[in-house]
């Protein structure tokens, strides 16, 4: 059995203590661990590691939900354009969705996860899931789980699919297209709703949870019926229920980029998508301007969580991070975790913007526990070691 590979890449003066807090969580990890750290500080690269064989800073990750994240720094920059209103009825831009006691949902109440459309009554095909305008169509005719607007549930695969309709309706292009056009190409982002045939060389399959008895006795204790909420929302009631660590290994979920779950990124492309949104990068403005950047990372849903049956704080379709995940963050953090164990985030108040990824699954789903330790070490060191 090899050993875990020596962590590669730089940092900055000042941010040594980041390089040595992720060489211990390394050491500490299976044999096989893969997995990228980087972070921005005021639109400046200062940390930029990985470890793992055959890895380098380039290689690129299925990254679940963290794909959320830049389908709505696109919605973020047509509300800030004045393009797309949030206290619009949904209807306003898209008619036929009014069914089913639909019609009374704003845009706010959509990107809050307030729409109770986390599924479907007999779920989605392979084929579905990776293309959002089947999502779309599927859940315009149908009746929500909860009263919209009532109640807010973490929709996991649907939101970027019922965002991204909205935004096909209103500018005649998707959420993908906008992206690429004013996000991705502009900021030579390794971050891609939508991977290029080109670089699929790059690509590193995602790979399943291998969990202790201890963690697979708790998974059997949390277990829920596959017509429940949870199940409902990650497609376990379909004909055939969807594997999640496998759905960015299939191609057509890659070459697509669905806006919900279909991302793929290297910790580079995360972290440099969230300092361009707060930054100035490469001489140019940051994207977002304080006013829209305070309105999206406010917390809009907070409390029971009817799908996470949990705890759970929403921004404007990003997390608030500082609220779920990271307490040491300044207030307005916003950013989108992914299953398998990415995390990617923006404070504001600290200039800081943060990116992982890691190939293995480290537990069901959310930012992986290591995040905790390695976005503490960067945050102090980004604070001047305060």
């Amino acid at each position: 059995m090899r050993q875990n590979s020596t962590v590669q890449g730089t940092v900055a003066d000042g941010f040594e203590a980041v390089r040595e807090e992720f060489t211990a969580f390394v050491a500490g990890e299976q044999p096989d661990y893969e997995g990228q750290l980087c972070a921005y500080v005021d639109g400046r690269r200062v940390v930029d590691l990985w470890a793992g064989e055959d890895v380098d800073g380039g290689s690129l990750y299925g990254v679940f939900s963290s794909t959320k994240g830049a389908a709505h720094l696109v919605t973020a920059l047509l509300v800030q354009d004045g393009t797309l209103e949030l206290d619009r009825k949904i209807t306003y831009y898209w008619p036929e969705f009014g069914v089913e006691g639909k019609g009374v949902l704003t845009l706010r109440d959509l990107l809050a996860h307030r729409a109770g459309l986390v599924g479907t009554d007999t779920g989605f095909s392979a084929a579905e899931l990776a293309d959002d305008r089947a999502l779309a169509e599927r859940l315009a005719d149908q009746r929500p789980f909860w009263r919209p607007g009532t109640a807010f549930g973490y929709h996991a695969l649907t939101i970027g699919a019922l965002t991204g309709e909205v935004v096909r309706r209103a500018t005649g292009h998707t959420i993908q297209e906008l992206y690429e056009e004013r996000v991705r190409v502009p900021y030579g982002l390794d971050f891609h709703l939508g991977l290029p045939a080109s670089r699929e060389p790059r690509f590193r399959s995602t790979q399943p949870m291998m969990p202790t008895p201890a963690q697979q006795a708790e998974a059997e204790l949390r277990r829920t019926g596959p017509h429940s909420l949870p199940s409902i929302a990650v497609n376990q009631h379909a004909p055939h229920p969807t594997d999640l660590p496998s759905l960015p290994n299939d191609r057509a979920v890659r070459a697509s980029g669905p806006a919900s779950v279909g991302g793929v990124a290297s910790a580079r492309g995360l972290a440099g998508m969230y300092a361009a949104m707060i930054s100035e990068v490469d001489e140019k403005a940051p994207l977002l301007k304080s006013d829209t950047l305070a309105e999206f990372g406010q917390p809009h849903s907070a409390g029971h969580d009817l799908v996470n049956r949990a705890h759970g704080v929403f921004g404007l379709g990003f997390e608030c991070t500082a609220e779920v995940w990271h307490p040491f963050l300044g207030a307005g953090t916003v950013g989108h975790c992914g299953a398998a164990g990415s995390q990617a985030f923006a404070d504001p108040r600290a200039g800081l913007a943060y990116g992982y990824t890691r190939r293995r699954f480290a537990h069901p789903g959310g930012a992986a526990p290591e995040n905790d330790r390695l976005a503490a070490a960067v945050h102090r060191a980004a604070l001047g070691g305060s």
